[in-house]
């Protein structure tokens, strides 16, 4: 009986043991995996990287002409439609709109100040070019006019 429990004991070893290899292989495959999963998406967001710059440079210039049009007193509406449908397919990359509007805190990770104008000191008067994210991640910063205070000089009190 001795021979057949040490003989079992030892089969038991064996498959633990067996079983454990197993285990640890799995966890390679599960970790190597993830590895192949995150270097082909850093790998397609590279290759997205010069269709976004595209894109953005098309949405930037719809929407200028779009406010052109509009100052003039013209429809503006179908350069509008081109901006959303631009910023539609950027969002399918990944890239979505910026929430930016005047009145909010600059932001130095969010924003570009490219002027300043009067207004409220540190905060955005006007939205230039609108920014893109992806997540928590910045991928163009909107460009801001900034306010800045008016100084006023006494002799003209």
């Amino acid at each position: 009986m001795t021979s057949t429990a040490a003989a079992l004991d030892r089969l038991a070893e064996e498959i633990k043991a067996e079983h454990d290899r197993a285990a640890h292989r799995e966890e390679i495959i599960d970790r190597l995996f993830e590895e192949n999963q995150a270097l082909r998406h850093g790998l397609l967001q590279e290759a997205l990287t010069p269709v976004r710059a595209g894109l953005y440079r098309l949405h930037d210039l719809a929407g200028r002409e779009a406010a052109r049009l509009r100052g003039a007193g013209q429809d503006g509406s179908l350069m509008e439609a081109i901006a959303a449908e631009v910023a539609e397919v950027l969002a399918r990359t990944g890239a979505e709109l910026l929430d930016v509007a005047p009145g909010d805190p600059y932001d130095a990770a969010r924003h570009r100040a490219t002027r300043t104008e009067p207004g409220p000191p540190g905060r955005v008067v006007a939205v230039l070019a609108e920014g893109f994210h992806q997540g928590e991640r910045v991928l163009r910063k909107a460009d801001v006019a900034i306010g800045q205070a008016v100084q006023h000089r006494e002799d003209d009190a």
